[in-house]
């Protein structure tokens, strides 16, 4: 970062006459900003949610922004329904049961927008650092929008399996990059609440997806299904065009060299002036966070300075390498096995067995259809209040009570179904109790392990390799998300109650792992990782950390000199 990128913002006199005023303080907090030296930072708001009342700019930029979510959500949960109404089995012949290989056809046709999601995410770790956060959405925005209109006007298997890869590679974009977005606009405070929107809205996607397929379901054309994929479109289309009116990332500015631009965007999210001392702290923070990282990256690849292609494509690769070397491989592992325990504490196993279950216990097909959308709404009650709890309690609590409370359910289920489960008709309260655990579970899930997997890993990397470090996180959900998908029917389906006390066990070593492995980052500055994840393992680090910080201490007050 050189030193006329470091000049402050000065657009007007009024402006320069405040500025100028604050350049010349003898304030300490000013002069040396060192975390040592300054102490705690004044806060902004109160945390959670009286937080949101007071930050309503940069709440609403956050909420837009989670379109991407519900997105990912509705996509997700219209196929439920319309995989087996007769109207899209008709066209689609070949996924109809008693059909030879229908299960397999079906399973490809589920999976396919796992796999495009798998490669939209990880593409997504370089196009968010080119382009911008805001740009990528967008530009997955766009490639969604382009698979659910092919997915509307399918008229072949080849051409839905098709839509559906092109579709999952916007999902995984969105799913990547929102959550970046967000954690980089967000005052600490309030930033695992804002975060809880990516969830929630997912969560709320899926709802919504589940009740418009439930009613159109009696529409005797093809718009039973094709209206569904068809309305997607409409909260994409407003994302895409809408995202582009949001401010850009103050931090993704300053990874730019664009420091004016990033204190003018960070003061807008604030909804404070450039000139209060807050916003001018965290400026700095983010700007000595760039340029230690900058003085990394060259000690670490000195060769691959002189800005030519070849060089630029190598230190690319090595960006992704570095994720993975010293000084970010713990904050990798927590990224990766956040996402791994996420799907491997049984969510999709109680999803896919609860309509199974519900048919035993001699429910009709129509009552089938609403206990599984009730379901889905007891998992949006579990998120709604980690919008208070995520700030107030912290990541990690979360983490570990929900693990808790995941495994009890397990094992509550398993005892039932192993005991009941080949005649629930005469035992129908120990059925009915077995519901009741599958709800809560869904309630302790969606309290926990369903929205900070989604926040912790765009909170816990360094500057330079925060939209990589998402990306390997993201990928790796989609990743868990489609080995899990072909492991659960077959366990379910041979093992009976074997497949909860498997989930059982996974709810334990989650457990585990994340009393070993998972700091706490609740209410700390994303700049501050360093010091949650102790990075920084020695005085010479400290000692460049403390000189990067004091130079534009300095390069604030000599600016003021030549004014």
């Amino acid at each position: 970062m050189s030193r006329e990128d470091a000049v402050p913002l000065m657009s007007t006199a009024e402006d320069d006459d405040d500025e100028n005023a604050l350049l010349q303080t003898d304030d300490p907090n000013i002069r040396r900003i060192t975390h040592a030296s300054r102490g705690p930072p004044e806060p902004y708001c109160e945390p959670g949610l009286s937080g949101i009342f007071a930050s309503r700019y940069v709440v609403l930029c956050a909420a837009f922004a989670t379109l991407g979510g519900l997105l990912f959500g509705y996509d997700q949960g219209v196929v439920s329904v319309i995989l087996v109404e007769p109207q899209f089995l008709q066209r689609f012949g070949r996924i109809a049961d008693g059909v030879p290989g229908a299960a397999f056809w079906k399973g490809l046709a589920t999976a396919m927008i796992t796999l495009g999601a798998l490669l939209g995410s990880l593409c997504q770790g370089f196009l968010a650092d080119k382009y911008s956060r805001k740009y990528a959405i967008v530009m997955s925005a766009s490639i969604f929008l382009l698979g659910s209109a092919l997915q509307t006007a399918a008229v072949n298997y080849d051409m839905l399996v098709i839509a559906r890869f092109i579709g999952g590679i916007g999902i995984g974009g969105l799913s990547m990059v929102t959550p970046l977005f967000i954690s980089e606009i967000s005052p600490p405070e309030i930033r695992g609440t804002l975060l809880v929107l990516e969830e929630l809205s997912i969560v709320t996607g899926i709802v919504i997806a589940f009740w418009i397929t439930y009613s159109t379901q009696w529409i005797m054309s093809e718009w039973a299904w094709r209206l569904p994929f068809l309305l997607q479109m409409v909260p994409g289309l407003v994302l895409g065009i809408g995202i582009v009116f949001l401010p850009f990332s103050p931090r993704w500015l300053a990874s730019k060299g664009r420091d004016r631009e990033a204190l003018e965007s960070l003061a807008r999210l604030r909804m404070l002036p450039r000139t209060d001392k807050r916003v001018q702290l965290e400026w700095y923070d983010i700007r000595a966070e760039v340029a230690m990282q900058h003085e990394i990256v060259i000690e670490k690849h000195p060769s691959l300075q002189d800005d030519s292609r070849r060089s630029n494509i190598k230190l690319e690769l090595a960006a992704w390498a570095d994720c993975f070397g010293p000084g970010c491989w713990r904050r990798t592992h927590v990224g990766v096995g956040i996402m791994f325990f996420q799907q491997f504490v049984g969510i999709n196993a109680l999803i896919y067995y609860s309509p199974t279950l519900f048919q035993t216990m001699g429910l009709d097909h129509r009552m089938q259809l609403i206990m599984s959308g009730v379901l889905n709404i007891m998992q949006l009650v579990g998120v709604s209040t980690s919008i208070w709890t995520m700030d107030y309690f912290g990541r990690r609590p979360l983490l570990l009570w929900g693990s808790v409370a995941m495994f009890a359910c397990h094992a509550v289920v398993a005892g039932l179904v192993g005991n009941y489960g080949n005649d629930w008709p005469a035992h129908r309260a120990q059925g009915w109790t077995a519901v009741a655990f599958l709800l809560a579970y869904m309630v302790s899930f969606g309290a926990s392990w369903g929205p900070v997997p989604w926040a912790l890993p765009s909170e816990i990397f360094p500057s330079s390799l925060r939209a990589k470090g998402v990306a390997i996180s993201t990928c790796s959900n989609w990743g868990f998300n489609f080995v899990i998908g072909l492991v659960t029917p077959p366990l379910v389906e041979s093992t009976g109650y074997g497949a909860y006390v498997f989930f059982a066990f996974f709810c334990l070593l989650s457990l585990a792992w994340t009393w070993a492995f998972v700091p706490e980052t609740n209410r700390r500055t994303l700049e501050e990782m360093d010091e949650v994840f102790k990075d920084i393992r020695s005085g010479h680090e400290e000692a460049r950390r403390a000189r990067i910080e004091d130079e534009l201490a300095d390069e604030w007050q000599s600016s003021s000199s030549t004014t």
